[in-house]
């Protein structure tokens, strides 16, 4: 039966965007980088706590250790930091915007480091993602709007945004070896996560300002930080990987990248204001951009 599979992809992109915008007020209290810490050991004790009662393990093979770290240091460490800093900056819709740049950036460097072709419908698909991106970033912006409030300039955010894609888009392609040999999903996780969290920990005793939460944390903001972190790396991406699991995987993959158009109903619900159309449009043309480029 495959509504099951397709509920389940688009329950993938219903999370991330609820998520990305749950995250948004508690990323500007801590910072990017304290944000990023507690979220990274919340869900990698979870993530390692059900790779063992799963008993995952066994497919892991530290043959391919080199391609972990890696894919920790820059996929999850680089990446997520990148990407919180433009959530704080940008707010959730321009984030989830530029994160569809993911799929033309992994396709480039799967290009020139793999070798992999680049079909017309990749290049098309790339062009549809950028002209979605630029329309809604450039004309979709609602200065009313609390969660489109730009901090530190739009230059900056997109290049954090660019930053945050390259970062885990290499992430992801380092670890394709591994997989191919056998590596379940759940147990890549797990050692990404625990690797970051074990790094950003060390990280934290550094004794700089930056590194340090702008706020005192609260059980309330303890809550409200660890939860759109188990929403995201743990409930949709499971639900992403059984929709994978148990329909077209380029479907599936389209399915659970339609959170650049869930977020903004989300935001519209949160606060009241209909997004502008240039918003809608954008984020329309991005995900049929990357319809055209998964299922080329």
């Amino acid at each position: 039966m495959f509504v099951l599979p397709v509920l389940a992809a688009l329950g993938a992109s219903t999370g991330w965007a609820t998520g990305i915008v749950l995250a948004q007020a508690p990323a500007r209290a801590l910072g990017a980088f304290e944000f990023t810490r507690i979220q990274l050991i919340a869900c990698a004790a979870l993530t390692l706590a059900i790779c063992t009662l799963l008993g995952y393990w066994p497919t892991v093979d530290w043959d391919y250790w080199p391609a972990y770290l890696v894919s920790i240091c820059f996929g999850i460490v680089i990446g997520n930091l990148a990407m919180i800093e433009c959530l704080r900056r940008g707010g959730p819709r321009r984030t989830e915007l530029l994160l569809t740049l993911k799929g033309p950036v992994v396709a480039a460097i799967a290009y020139v480091w793999l070798g992999e072709t680049l079909s017309f419908g990749n290049m098309l698909g790339g062009l549809l993602i950028l002209a979605g991106i630029c329309t809604a970033i450039l004309a979709g912006g609602d200065a009313r709007s609390e969660s489109d409030r730009v901090s530190g300039g739009l230059t900056v955010v997109v290049l954090l945004g660019v930053l945050t894609t390259l970062c885990q888009g290499v992430g992801f392609l380092v670890m394709k070896p591994a997989m191919l040999a056998g590596l379940e999903p759940l147990a890549a996780s797990a050692i990404r996560l625990a690797g970051a969290a074990f790094l950003v920990s060390v990280i934290s005793l550094w004794p700089i300002g930056s590194l340090r939460p702008g706020n005192a944390l609260t059980p309330a903001l303890l809550g409200r930080t660890v939860l759109p972190g188990v929403i995201g790396y743990v409930i949709s991406s499971s639900l992403l990987l059984y929709a994978f699991a148990n329909f077209h995987s380029g479907i599936a993959a389209v399915l659970g990248s339609l959170s650049p158009v869930i977020v903004l109903p989300i935001l519209w619900l949160k606060e009241g204001r209909a997004p502008r159309f240039p918003a809608f449009a954008g984020a329309l043309m991005a995900v049929a951009g990357t319809a055209v480029l998964v299922l080329a």
